[in-house]
């Protein structure tokens, strides 16, 4: 362990060497590292000439309050086993956000089992994570088509709707002009468009199959877009026809929306959720990341909050002014109505707080209820939701 420590971007041989390092570390191969070399960041850490750790980082856009917000999304993250314990990966992390931030990156996003780890270091979950399993037959007794046409293959006008449903959320990626054929071909995914005779498509689908051994198969729905209820129902009905082959339907984690379609029209309350590890924001660039997002276009409203500081050991005392849907944060000598640590900050961007209680809960302290109330409202408009895996 004596020998000197260096952090350095990927080159060359040191993509291989990583591939190598993250198969030893996950105990299986990570197929996106070769899948995503033109167009991540893969930061390594290197000790006597040997790749030890690293991690890929994408830089792309989440919606915020409709509006998108340049994001450090980081993937596929490990340290060599014989590594471990010598806190490489904060170390590792910090370096693998460093290029991203001076790209323009002002939040960053990760999924992690380790979610004490990501804790500490600034991250938080502003809403859990579940997968969906449903019986195939329940899909096929309790939801209707009506008269919805069904094409398979995606389309310019199935990405659009795509992007315009994300902007209904906070937290979907806008995706780039390479996401969707990155997923198709590392997955497998089929994908169908929805519409009525005659009008534009209000639903895409993306689903993947499990063969079983010995017959039949388990469908995996990896994407689930629909612009109505009459489209979300048709989708799963949809899915109640391949009763012939699958007997269950499973929703991949957090590809199922966050509305009630599903358990409201099942006839039989038989659906199965799992929970899954959680995904994490933290927000690195807060009046920029702040000025970035959409707003309430109804809300006008000063609101005197304190953060805690970048170092955790004290409180800055900001000023949020939001207008007609912008909103700007700025240093203030006011005392703070409302005080949120970083992790807090986050779970507030996302609009993980629903309601006053639900942030008194979680450890907001607010010396002010109407203050706590505006503040919540301020990001409740849009609910969180982020279904793109990285």
């Amino acid at each position: 362990m004596s020998e000197q420590l260096t952090f350095t971007p990927a080159r060359g041989g040191q993509w291989q060497q990583y591939d190598e390092l993250a198969t030893r570390a996950y105990g299986h191969r990570i197929g996106d590292i070769t899948h995503l070399r033109d167009h991540a960041d893969l930061q390594v850490a290197i000790r006597g000439g040997r790749v030890i750790a690293g991690g890929l980082g994408l830089l792309v856009d989440q919606f915020f309050g409709g509006s998108p917000v340049p994001s450090a999304c980081l993937g596929d993250g490990c340290v060599a086993p014989e590594e471990r314990g010598n806190r490489l990966a904060t170390r590792m992390t910090e370096q693998r956000l460093r290029p991203l931030i001076e790209r323009g990156a002002v939040i960053s996003a990760i999924s992690t089992s380790s979610t004490g780890y990501a804790r500490r270091l600034g991250w938080e979950a502003p809403v859990p994570v579940l997968a969906w399993s449903v019986a195939t037959d329940d899909l096929k007794q309790s939801f209707t088509m009506e008269d919805f046409e069904i094409e398979h293959g995606v389309t310019d006008e199935a990405q659009s709707l795509q992007r315009d449903l994300a902007r209904q959320w906070n937290g979907p990626v806008l995706r780039p002009t390479w996401w969707t054929s990155w997923k198709q071909n590392r997955d497998g995914l089929m994908t169908y468009r929805f519409n009525r005779p005659g009008h534009p498509i209000t639903g895409v689908l993306s689903l993947a199959t499990k063969r079983h051994e010995r017959h039949g198969a388990t469908v995996v729905v990896h994407g689930f877009w629909a612009s109505s209820q009459p489209t979300a129902a048709a989708m799963l009905a949809f899915l109640g026809r391949h009763s012939t082959r699958a007997q269950s339907i499973e929703f991949r984690r957090g590809a199922l929306p966050p509305y009630p379609t599903l358990l409201h029209g099942l006839r039989h309350h038989r659906a199965t959720a799992e929970s899954w590890h959680p995904w994490m924001l933290r927000i690195l660039d807060i009046p920029e990341a702040v000025r970035l997002r959409g707003w309430p276009a109804d809300l006008n409203t000063n609101v005197p909050i304190e953060i805690e500081n970048a170092t955790g050991d004290g409180w800055d005392r900001w000023l949020l002014h939001v207008q007609e849907g912008a909103a700007e944060i700025a240093p203030t000598h006011t005392a703070g109505k409302v005080a949120l640590t970083r992790r807090q900050l986050a779970v507030w961007y996302a609009g993980g707080y629903r309601s006053t209680t639900t942030a008194r809960m979680a450890g907001v302290r607010a010396g002010s209820e109407s203050a706590l109330a505006t503040l919540v409202r301020s990001t409740t408009h849009l609910e969180p939701w982020l279904p793109d895996h990285f």
